[in-house]
This record gives C-alpha cells, structure tokens and sequence, in this order.
C-alpha cells in the first residue's frame, strides 16, 4: 500500500511539474512600437535588459519602424484595436483617445505630477483635465542648423554672429549667398516638410493658429506671410526643393544637411544625436539663435511620449514598465546617452551628463536648451492642442502644392481651411 501510494504521489508530481515549469517560463509579453531618430533603441534594449533580469515574469519586445510607420501606420492599427500594448508617438494629442490612464496601477501618482505636470495635459484626451497618459521621455524644440564651414568658404558672414535678432528675410539672403559662392551641388536652405516645422517661423511672422472662438485656422497675414516668402525661396533656388516638391507625407532634410549641402536646415533639437554619428567633427555644424518675424522670435516645442495602449491586455504590466523607465535615475542615463533634452523637471533642474566628447554636439544641446524659455506662448498653446496634427498635416501638402505649381497660396489658404472643418467635423461625428 505504502509503495502505490509513493508511486502515485511521484506520478502527480511528474504530471503537475511541466504545468508548473510552463508558467514559470512563460512571462507576459509586452510589445513596444518605436522610432529611432538615432540610438534610441539600443539604449532602450539595454535598459529593458535591465528591467527584464529584476522582473522575469515580463518580457518586453521592441519593434522599431520606421517614422512614417507611427505617422501612417499606428493610426490605422490603434482604429482597429490592433496596435501595441506600449508606443512611442510624436502626435501626442492626436492619438491620446487610445491611450490608457495609467493613474488607477501607479504606485506614486504624485511623483509623475511633480516631475512631468506640464506635459501632462499634452497627452490627455480632447477635455480631460486629470490623469496620467504617459511619460514625455523626449522634450524637442525646433531651429536652424548652419554649416558654419560652409559660411566660412564662401566668405559669407553669419548673421547671428553680430546681430541680437536677425531675421527670416536675412537669413535667407545669407543662406542663399553661401550657395551662390559656392555653386552647383551647395543650396542654401532647407526645412523638413512638416507643417510642425513650418508653423513656429510662421508664428514669428504673426501667424494665428487659433481664430477668437479658439478654432484651428491659417487664414490670417501672418501664415500668409510666411508662406510667401517660402514659396518665394523654392522659386529663386535659396531652398533645396527637393524636400517640399517629394511625394506626400513628410520628408527630412537631415542627409542633405549631413553631407555638407545645405548652408541652413529648419528641423529640431532630435536632430542631434544623429549629427554627432553622421557629420561628427567632419565640418563646423551649430545651432542659431530662433530667426525673427514682425510679431517674434519661436521655433515651436515638441517631442516624443512613450505611451500605454487602453486596448493592452496586460494594464499592470505594461505600467510596471512605463514605471521603470520614468525613474529618475534610468531616464537620466536615456536623455545623457540619447542627447536628448529632458522633460523631466528633476533632471532638468540638476541637468543631464550628456555623453558626449564632440564639442559641437554640447553646444548644439545647449543652444536648444536655452531656447526653451523664449518659445511664444501660440507655440507652446499650439503644440498642446490635440488636434493640431489636422493643420500641420493640411499646411504641409497644400504649401506644398503652391511650390510644385498646383495651387496659388489663395487657393492652398482656401484648402487648408477647408481640410481643418472636415477633419474637425470628423472628429465630431
């Protein structure tokens, strides 16, 4: 009796350890979409590494697209409940409907509205006053880059260098010199084809985003403004038209700028990670002072948020790991590797290491850095609205139009303003 009743209770144990050893080998998946504007993934990899081996029951998988996959694609996969269970977006506002309020499986609520409560509200529904959405793990500010090597070959000087303010009339002129000294293959300006981009100089020539019932539009002399005069540059070779003149969607000019074609490029502080890779010391490369308009002188603020999926169906998991990496000691070390500037008021106030032994790049992050305090206030309002994705988007192609001979800036305004009501209405249905 004794021995069938050994055998019995081995038999059970046999039977019940794979069951057992299946859910010890079995942890939770999470799947991360992200973008890479330079090593952001690597070091990403390395932290989650870190998360994993002090949580074995979670496993974090990291699938890296390509920009235009989180502009045109997520969108569509967040609509059909198809998406990750974490992403890293740029339309903060635009997609916050499908983001999850992480607030109820926080362990410290306080310390993310201590450390992250201005951005906060840039990534909460359309109405919503309260809750915490995400972790804005990447402050960006756009301004222009100078070749400064490229000044100083063709004998040009660079306006800044003697002028408080110069602006955006002056910069093109300069900008456009250097490419006349220099000749073919040399252009002197160009901008990212993004209506994000495009607004903070807008802004600067007095462009108003926001009519006085507080409604989108672009219809004023400000925008117009601004539109001329870049139109005008396409049309007289100071802007490289390639970028604008590409197929729909948006386009960067960062190659262009890397190979020591451009005098002046409009993009942002992202940019820089990237330019110590690509360019490094190969040609004095730095950023200026924001150019001026009439009404002042903005780039437009902006970044990147890591941001839980309400459609997830592991909530506690997926905010163990936002947890981990809004610490403050591990989003430190992600803004000193990634050269990127932080939102984070704690790390901001003791400032970051960044690790980087290019000089240029240094002084690249703290110009940026230090334009953060003379951003307009339309351009912080504007980059918080939710919506605001309609315009840029709208702005981009229709401009785009008026330079490939489409459409008369009349007629792109006109566009523009009627792609801002349906895609409003839309939102309203």
């Amino acid at each position: 009796m004794k021995i069938r009743t050994l055998v019995m209770l081995c038999l059970i144990a046999v039977l019940a350890f794979p069951a057992a050893l299946a859910g010890a080998q079995e942890p939770v998946e999470i799947r991360i979409t992200w973008y890479d504007d330079g090593n952001e993934s690597e070091v990403l990899r390395d932290l989650l590494d870190r998360f994993e081996a002090e949580n074995p029951d979670i496993r974090v998988v990291v699938d890296v697209v390509p920009y235009t996959a989180i502009l045109e694609n997520l969108p569509l996969q967040l609509e059909t409940g198809e998406g990750p269970d974490i992403a890293r977006v740029t339309d903060l506002g635009g997609l916050s409907q499908y983001y999850l309020d992480m607030t109820p499986y926080l362990s410290d609520p306080a310390y993310w509205e201590e450390n992250f409560g201005p951005y906060l509200q840039w990534l909460r529904p359309s109405g919503q006053t309260e809750g915490i959405y995400g972790l804005q793990n990447q402050l960006t500010v756009t301004g222009m880059f100078i070749n400064r090597t490229l000044f100083e070959q063709a004998g040009v000087e660079v306006p800044s260098d003697t002028a408080e303010q110069v602006t955006w009339e002056e910069w093109g002129q300069s900008c456009k010199a250097v490419a006349d000294a220099l000749g073919e293959g040399v252009f002197g300006f160009a901008m990212d084809r993004s209506g994000h981009r495009f607004a903070g100089p807008a802004i600067s020539m007095g462009a108003q985003y926001f009519d006085e019932n507080g409604t989108l539009t672009v219809d004023n002399e400000g925008f117009r403004a601004f539109a001329e005069l870049f139109v005008q540059w396409h049309q007289d070779g100071t802007a490289l038209i390639d970028v604008w003149a590409a197929t729909p969607g948006y386009v960067g000019a960062n190659e262009d700028f890397a190979n020591a074609r451009l005098a002046c490029y409009m993009s942002g502080s992202w940019q820089v990670q990237q330019f110590s890779q690509t360019i490094g010391d190969a040609f004095d490369w730095e950023v200026v002072p924001f150019p001026c308009g009439p009404a002042g002188c903005t780039g437009l603020p902006g970044g990147a948020a890591v941001v839980p999926i309400a459609s997830t169906e592991h909530p506690e998991e997926v905010v163990r790991v936002m947890e981990y990496l809004a610490q403050e000691d591990v989003l430190r070390e992600f803004h000193a590797r990634t050269l990127f500037i932080p939102a984070h008021a704690g790390i901001a106030a003791s400032g970051v290491p960044f690790e980087t032994d290019l000089e240029l790049a240094a002084n690249a992050l703290s110009q940026f850095s230090a334009m953060v305090g003379d951003l307009m206030p339309q351009a912080i309002e504007l980059q918080g609205y939710p919506y605001n994705r309609i315009a840029f988007d709208s702005s981009r192609d229709r401009i785009a139009q008026v330079i490939v001979g489409e459409l008369t800036l009349d007629e792109a305004i006109q566009r523009i303003q009627e792609d801002i009501a349906v895609g409003l209405a839309e939102l309203e249905s």
